[in-house]
Formats: C-alpha cells, structure tokens, sequence
C-alpha cells in the first residue's frame, strides 16, 4: 500500500469517527425522550459548594405504568460525593412545590401521593424504590 492509498484511508477514518461523535452528540436522550410524561414541579439544591450537595426534585408522572423511571433519575445532574433525589408523584394529586434539605424534603401531608423515589447516593448507586413510604 503507498503512503497517499495510506493518507486517504487515514483520512477516511477519522472523519467516519468524528461524523459518529456528532451523531452521537445529537441523538442523546433527554427527558421528552421518555416514557410517563414527566413534568418537573419543584427542585432544591443546597448552596453548599465545599461539601455533600444535596438535590432534591418533585416530579409529576402522567403514566405510572410505562414510566422510565430509572431512566429520568439518571438524567438527572448528580455531584460526586452527592446525593440525588426525585420523588415521584401521579398527575391529578397534590404534588409539594417546596422542597427541604435533611431527611424528610417536604411537608409530611405530600408522603401518600409518593409512588416512588430515586435516589443516587455519594458513590453514583443508585435506585427506585416504590411506595416508599408505605414500607414497614
């Protein structure tokens, strides 16, 4: 093989990688993507910049059955050494539109419309976990 055959198949490869990154770039998932019909309603984030940050969503699903929830909770920015929340709620029920840092983030009477939580925890596991407070 000469050294031009050589170039042009160089060439040729690196524009098919760089024609596939863009695709790629492109063509991502993003929340409307999914299955449910997710609309976020509130969210919090802590100020604290030098320590744990802590985010917190409350989301309203229009279809609980085919919801991706897993998949939208991964969508979701998360910091190293953080931790990630989205709670989930049916659309029709009252949904809490102030959210709070610590252990419980919204006003306890919002707890039975809950049918699920995300959670990706300080070291990226993460989980939904259903009716999560309606576990003994």
């Amino acid at each position: 093989m000469n050294k031009k055959t050589f170039n042009i198949l160089f060439i040729l490869l690196i524009l098919s990688i760089l024609a596939w990154l863009v695709k790629d770039t492109f063509t991502q998932k993003n929340v409307a993507d999914l299955k449910g019909g997710f609309s976020e309603i509130a969210s919090y984030r802590n100020e604290n910049n030098t320590g744990p940050v802590q985010r917190i969503y409350s989301v309203q699903v229009k279809d609980m059955i085919k919801a991706e929830l897993a998949a939208y909770g991964n969508l979701m920015p998360h910091t190293k050494y953080g931790n990630t929340k989205v709670y989930f709620f049916k659309e029709g029920l009252p949904i809490p539109t102030k959210l709070f840092p610590g252990d419980v983030n919204f006003e306890v009477s919002y707890a039975k419309n809950c049918f699920a939580l995300y959670e990706k925890s300080a070291m990226g596991n993460f989980g939904v976990i259903l009716n999560p407070f309606n576990q003994k």
